[in-house]
Protein backbone atom coordinates (compact mmCIF):
# COMPACT_ATOMS: atom_id res chain seq x y z
CA UNK A 1 0.00 0.00 0.00
CA UNK A 2 1.64 3.11 -0.90
CA UNK A 3 0.79 6.45 0.84
CA UNK A 4 1.28 9.51 -0.24
CA UNK A 5 1.49 13.06 -1.20
CA UNK A 6 2.79 15.90 -2.63
CA UNK A 7 3.05 19.30 -0.55
CA UNK A 8 4.35 22.92 -1.00
CA UNK A 9 2.79 26.21 -1.29
CA UNK A 10 0.52 26.86 -3.51
CA UNK A 11 -0.67 23.67 -4.03
CA UNK A 12 -4.22 23.40 -5.27
CA UNK A 13 -3.08 23.66 -8.95
CA UNK A 14 -1.06 20.00 -8.69
CA UNK A 15 -1.82 17.55 -11.17
CA UNK A 16 0.70 15.31 -9.20
CA UNK A 17 -2.79 13.75 -7.32
CA UNK A 18 -4.03 12.89 -10.76
CA UNK A 19 -1.37 11.56 -12.36
CA UNK A 20 0.02 9.41 -9.48
CA UNK A 21 -3.78 8.17 -8.98
CA UNK A 22 -3.79 6.99 -12.65
CA UNK A 23 -0.40 5.16 -12.78
CA UNK A 24 -1.65 3.19 -9.37
CA UNK A 25 -4.66 1.61 -11.10
CA UNK A 26 -3.17 1.51 -14.06
CA UNK A 27 -0.83 -0.86 -12.46
CA UNK A 28 -2.95 -2.38 -10.23
CA UNK A 29 -1.15 -1.29 -7.13
CA UNK A 30 -3.10 0.08 -4.24
CA UNK A 31 -2.13 3.60 -3.03
CA UNK A 32 -3.40 7.04 -1.83
CA UNK A 33 -1.84 10.08 -2.93
CA UNK A 34 -3.06 13.56 -1.81
CA UNK A 35 -2.16 17.23 -2.00
CA UNK A 36 -1.31 19.04 1.29
CA UNK A 37 -0.62 23.10 1.63
CA UNK A 38 3.10 22.86 3.45
CA UNK A 39 4.67 26.54 3.70
CA UNK A 40 8.23 27.19 4.29
CA UNK A 41 9.40 26.23 7.02
CA UNK A 42 6.85 23.40 7.87
CA UNK A 43 7.98 20.00 6.64
CA UNK A 44 8.84 18.66 9.86
CA UNK A 45 5.67 19.98 11.45
CA UNK A 46 3.66 17.97 9.16
CA UNK A 47 5.53 14.70 9.14
CA UNK A 48 5.45 14.47 12.77
CA UNK A 49 1.72 15.75 12.48
CA UNK A 50 -1.17 15.57 9.61
CA UNK A 51 1.80 13.65 7.37
CA UNK A 52 3.37 10.85 10.13
CA UNK A 53 1.18 7.72 8.72
CA UNK A 54 2.21 9.05 4.89
CA UNK A 55 5.79 6.80 3.39
CA UNK A 56 6.26 8.71 0.31
CA UNK A 57 6.12 12.63 -0.65
CA UNK A 58 6.55 14.83 -3.75
CA UNK A 59 8.11 17.81 -2.78
CA UNK A 60 7.23 21.34 -4.61
CA UNK A 61 8.55 24.69 -3.96
CA UNK A 62 9.24 26.17 -1.66
CA UNK A 63 9.95 22.76 0.21
CA UNK A 64 12.75 21.02 -2.03
CA UNK A 65 15.90 22.83 -0.65
CA UNK A 66 14.40 22.19 3.07
CA UNK A 67 14.11 18.71 2.95
CA UNK A 68 18.12 18.80 2.47
CA UNK A 69 18.17 19.31 6.19
CA UNK A 70 15.70 17.21 7.39
CA UNK A 71 16.34 13.73 5.72
CA UNK A 72 18.28 11.61 6.92
CA UNK A 73 19.89 9.98 3.96
CA UNK A 74 20.39 12.51 0.63
CA UNK A 75 21.32 11.00 -2.77
CA UNK A 76 24.18 12.08 -4.69
CA UNK A 77 22.01 13.71 -7.50
CA UNK A 78 19.87 15.75 -4.35
CA UNK A 79 23.62 16.33 -2.85
CA UNK A 80 24.70 18.23 -6.26
CA UNK A 81 21.90 20.13 -6.53
CA UNK A 82 21.01 20.77 -2.88
CA UNK A 83 17.51 20.07 -3.03
CA UNK A 84 15.72 16.97 -3.79
CA UNK A 85 11.64 16.51 -4.74
CA UNK A 86 11.42 12.71 -3.94
CA UNK A 87 11.25 11.93 -0.24
CA UNK A 88 10.46 8.52 1.19
CA UNK A 89 10.97 6.39 4.21
CA UNK A 90 12.20 3.20 4.83
CA UNK A 91 13.70 1.59 7.81
CA UNK A 92 16.39 3.58 8.38
CA UNK A 93 14.77 6.98 7.70
CA UNK A 94 13.77 9.50 5.30
CA UNK A 95 15.62 9.03 1.89
CA UNK A 96 15.67 12.42 -0.18
CA UNK A 97 16.46 12.61 -4.29
CA UNK A 98 15.46 14.39 -7.43
CA UNK A 99 13.58 13.10 -10.10
CA UNK A 100 13.48 16.49 -11.63
CA UNK A 101 17.17 15.90 -13.76
CA UNK A 102 15.84 12.42 -14.64
CA UNK A 103 12.61 14.18 -16.06
CA UNK A 104 14.11 17.09 -17.77
CA UNK A 105 15.84 14.27 -20.02
CA UNK A 106 13.33 12.05 -20.67
CA UNK A 107 10.97 15.01 -22.47
CA UNK A 108 14.02 16.30 -24.15
CA UNK A 109 14.14 13.23 -25.55
CA UNK A 110 11.30 12.88 -27.36
CA UNK A 111 12.79 15.52 -29.18
CA UNK A 112 15.61 13.26 -31.21
CA UNK A 113 18.88 14.76 -31.05
CA UNK A 114 19.44 18.88 -31.67
CA UNK A 115 22.22 20.95 -31.39
CA UNK A 116 22.80 21.68 -27.36
CA UNK A 117 25.55 23.96 -27.50
CA UNK A 118 24.13 27.16 -25.96
CA UNK A 119 21.72 26.86 -24.09
CA UNK A 120 19.97 29.67 -22.01
CA UNK A 121 18.13 29.14 -18.40
CA UNK A 122 16.20 31.90 -16.86
CA UNK A 123 16.12 31.66 -13.28
CA UNK A 124 18.15 29.84 -11.03
CA UNK A 125 16.29 28.22 -8.09
CA UNK A 126 15.56 25.07 -7.46
CA UNK A 127 14.38 23.97 -10.62
CA UNK A 128 17.16 25.84 -12.46
CA UNK A 129 20.08 23.79 -10.72
CA UNK A 130 18.06 20.49 -11.88
CA UNK A 131 18.27 21.83 -15.45
CA UNK A 132 21.40 22.85 -15.68
CA UNK A 133 22.70 19.48 -14.02
CA UNK A 134 20.80 17.65 -17.19
CA UNK A 135 22.57 19.81 -19.27
CA UNK A 136 26.39 19.14 -17.92
CA UNK A 137 28.78 18.60 -20.36
CA UNK A 138 32.39 20.59 -20.79
CA UNK A 139 30.93 21.25 -24.64
CA UNK A 140 27.74 22.96 -23.23
CA UNK A 141 27.53 26.92 -22.98
CA UNK A 142 25.01 27.56 -20.09
CA UNK A 143 23.62 31.26 -19.88
CA UNK A 144 21.72 31.75 -16.71
CA UNK A 145 19.48 34.87 -15.96
CA UNK A 146 19.21 35.37 -12.06
CA UNK A 147 18.40 38.16 -10.16
CA UNK A 148 20.72 37.08 -7.26
CA UNK A 149 24.74 36.66 -7.74
CA UNK A 150 23.83 34.65 -4.27
CA UNK A 151 22.70 31.53 -5.96
CA UNK A 152 25.92 31.56 -8.68
CA UNK A 153 27.75 28.67 -6.31
CA UNK A 154 24.74 26.78 -6.37
CA UNK A 155 24.54 26.76 -10.08
CA UNK A 156 28.28 26.16 -10.29
CA UNK A 157 28.11 23.07 -8.19
CA UNK A 158 25.14 21.34 -9.90
CA UNK A 159 27.26 21.82 -13.77
CA UNK A 160 30.71 21.44 -12.55
CA UNK A 161 31.96 21.19 -16.11
CA UNK A 162 29.42 23.11 -18.22
CA UNK A 163 30.87 26.82 -19.12
CA UNK A 164 28.53 29.10 -17.03
CA UNK A 165 27.64 33.02 -17.92
CA UNK A 166 25.77 34.95 -15.58
CA UNK A 167 23.69 37.83 -16.77
CA UNK A 168 20.99 40.08 -14.72
CA UNK A 169 17.46 40.23 -14.88
CA UNK A 170 17.53 43.69 -16.75
CA UNK A 171 19.89 42.42 -19.33
CA UNK A 172 18.90 42.60 -22.95
CA UNK A 173 18.51 38.85 -24.35
CA UNK A 174 18.10 37.47 -27.61
CA UNK A 175 16.17 34.35 -27.24
CA UNK A 176 16.41 33.44 -31.06
CA UNK A 177 19.82 32.89 -30.93
CA UNK A 178 19.90 29.62 -28.29
CA UNK A 179 19.77 26.29 -29.22
CA UNK A 180 17.96 25.14 -26.18
CA UNK A 181 15.52 28.39 -23.98
CA UNK A 182 14.78 26.85 -20.45
CA UNK A 183 12.30 28.90 -18.57
CA UNK A 184 11.75 27.84 -14.69
CA UNK A 185 10.70 31.05 -13.05
CA UNK A 186 6.71 30.93 -11.68
CA UNK A 187 3.82 31.94 -13.22
CA UNK A 188 4.24 34.44 -16.02
CA UNK A 189 7.61 35.99 -15.04
CA UNK A 190 9.06 35.46 -17.75
CA UNK A 191 7.04 37.09 -20.22
CA UNK A 192 9.51 39.61 -20.99
CA UNK A 193 11.60 38.23 -22.08
CA UNK A 194 8.96 37.32 -25.20
CA UNK A 195 9.23 40.79 -26.43
CA UNK A 196 12.83 39.75 -28.30
CA UNK A 197 11.09 37.05 -29.93
CA UNK A 198 10.63 36.84 -33.97
CA UNK A 199 12.00 33.92 -35.79
CA UNK A 200 13.63 31.52 -32.69
CA UNK A 201 16.59 28.76 -34.33
CA UNK A 202 16.02 26.29 -31.06
CA UNK A 203 13.23 24.75 -28.35
CA UNK A 204 11.66 26.42 -25.89
CA UNK A 205 11.51 24.42 -22.74
CA UNK A 206 8.59 25.79 -20.61
CA UNK A 207 9.02 23.96 -17.38
CA UNK A 208 5.59 25.43 -15.65
CA UNK A 209 2.01 24.23 -16.44
CA UNK A 210 0.52 27.04 -14.48
CA UNK A 211 -0.83 29.19 -16.55
CA UNK A 212 -1.30 26.93 -19.50
CA UNK A 213 -0.25 28.72 -21.60
CA UNK A 214 2.45 31.16 -20.04
CA UNK A 215 2.91 34.18 -22.03
CA UNK A 216 6.10 33.34 -23.04
CA UNK A 217 5.27 29.70 -24.46
CA UNK A 218 2.29 31.30 -26.06
CA UNK A 219 4.56 33.80 -27.80
CA UNK A 220 7.26 30.87 -28.82
CA UNK A 221 3.92 29.60 -30.38
CA UNK A 222 3.06 32.19 -32.43
CA UNK A 223 6.73 32.35 -33.79
CA UNK A 224 6.51 29.17 -35.22
CA UNK A 225 8.85 27.58 -32.79
CA UNK A 226 9.20 24.34 -31.29
CA UNK A 227 8.94 23.08 -27.52
CA UNK A 228 8.18 21.28 -24.97
CA UNK A 229 5.81 22.29 -22.15
CA UNK A 230 6.20 21.26 -18.59
CA UNK A 231 3.39 18.70 -18.39
CA UNK A 232 6.02 16.47 -19.95
CA UNK A 233 8.67 17.15 -17.27
CA UNK A 234 6.04 17.02 -14.46
CA UNK A 235 5.02 13.15 -16.28
CA UNK A 236 8.06 11.94 -16.42
CA UNK A 237 9.53 13.00 -13.05
CA UNK A 238 6.41 11.19 -11.86
CA UNK A 239 6.91 8.26 -13.67
CA UNK A 240 10.60 8.19 -11.83
CA UNK A 241 8.73 9.07 -8.34
CA UNK A 242 5.95 5.98 -8.92
CA UNK A 243 9.01 3.85 -9.75
CA UNK A 244 10.86 4.84 -6.73
CA UNK A 245 7.28 4.72 -4.63
CA UNK A 246 6.21 0.92 -5.98
CA UNK A 247 9.71 -0.40 -6.54
CA UNK A 248 9.09 -1.76 -9.87
CA UNK A 249 10.04 -1.29 -13.45
CA UNK A 250 7.11 0.76 -15.71
CA UNK A 251 7.13 0.65 -19.51
CA UNK A 252 7.45 4.92 -19.54
CA UNK A 253 6.68 5.67 -23.31
CA UNK A 254 3.48 4.19 -22.47
CA UNK A 255 3.04 5.33 -19.32
CA UNK A 256 4.28 8.88 -20.64
CA UNK A 257 1.31 8.98 -23.45
CA UNK A 258 -1.34 8.04 -20.38
CA UNK A 259 -0.39 10.56 -17.46
CA UNK A 260 0.09 13.32 -20.60
CA UNK A 261 -3.30 12.82 -21.69
CA UNK A 262 -4.83 12.58 -18.14
CA UNK A 263 -2.92 15.87 -17.40
CA UNK A 264 -4.56 17.55 -20.02
CA UNK A 265 -7.90 16.38 -19.32
CA UNK A 266 -7.44 19.04 -16.45
CA UNK A 267 -5.81 21.69 -18.17
CA UNK A 268 -7.99 22.32 -20.67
Amino acid sequence: MIRAGVLGSPIAHSLSPILHTTAYNSLGIKGEYSAYEVSSGGLKGFLSGVGKDLDCLSLTMPLKEEAITFAAHISEISQKISSGNTLYRKFDGWHLTSTDVEGFSYALTALGDFPRENILVIGAGATARAVVAACDNPATNLTIINRSMAREHSIRKSAPTAKINFVDWESEVDLNDYDLVVNTTPGNTAAEFAKSLSSPRGILFEVIYNPWPTDLLRSWKDCHGQYVDGLDLLVHQAISQIEIFSNQKIDRFTMAQLLRTEGLKSLR
